[in-house]
């Protein structure tokens, strides 16, 4: 199996495709949703589903072209629920960007559990702190985790925004994703891919909590 790291949008965005020769799944498509769906299409690649690390609007914005060309299940924490259809909620109209919306998940995570997909099967973490239904999906077949806006090389997410809390988040940190194994490569958000243990040594955000 293999991933793909797309930046999209004014905020770059990190886009992951996860692929498994013609079958893939989608982390994130946060904008430029028909640049999306034509390398989807250029590499061969059927969706299988959308997994939301959560539903800030930079995360979202390329929904619905993909769901109107693949029809593919969009999964979302319960939490927030309401978020792709709410600009107010999602930051985008707060932060100037437009009313950026997307259709309604069509299947709510509500616990931690096995995620399995066709042939992908994930770990779900519930790593809440910049935004109160942040989920990391951890792919240890591939001894990748999909992190969203939790964790950055050498930074951490916001906390600022909506439902975002500090101490929430440094607890998901180090409770979660810090007990995965040192070699984890960590896929963020936003900003070049790094790995559990050069945070472990390197994040001046984690030395000290």
């Amino acid at each position: 199996m293999d991933w793909t790291q797309l930046p999209l949008g004014p905020l770059q965005t990190n886009c992951y495709i996860l692929s498994h020769e013609s079958k893939c799944i989608v982390f994130d498509p946060g904008a430029e949703g028909d640049q999306l769906v034509g390398w989807l299409k250029e590499n061969q690649l059927e969706p299988l589903a959308v997994l939301l690390t959560h539903a800030h609007f930079d995360h979202i914005g390329a929904i619905r072209p993909l769901k109107q060309e693949f029809n593919m299940p969009i999964y979302l924490h319960e939490k927030e629920a309401e978020w792709l259809e709410s600009a107010e909620l999602n930051g985008s109209s707060r932060l100037g960007m437009g009313a950026i919306t997307a259709p309604p998940a069509d299947i709510l995570i509500q616990e931690e559990k096995e995620l399995s997909i066709d042939l992908f099967t994930f770990k779900l973490l519930h790593t809440p702190g910049h935004s109160p239904g942040s989920i990391s999906y951890y792919f240890e077949e591939g001894g990748a985790l999909f992190a969203g806006d939790t964790l950055f090389m050498g930074s951490i997410g916001r906390t600022d925004l909506a439902g975002g809390d500090h101490e929430t988040l440094m607890t998901s940190i180090h409770e979660k994703i810090m007990l995965l194994p040192e070699e984890t490569i960590v896929l963020p958000g936003h900003g070049p891919v790094t790995s559990i243990i050069t945070e472990m040594d390197n994040n001046p955000f984690l030395n000290g909590f």
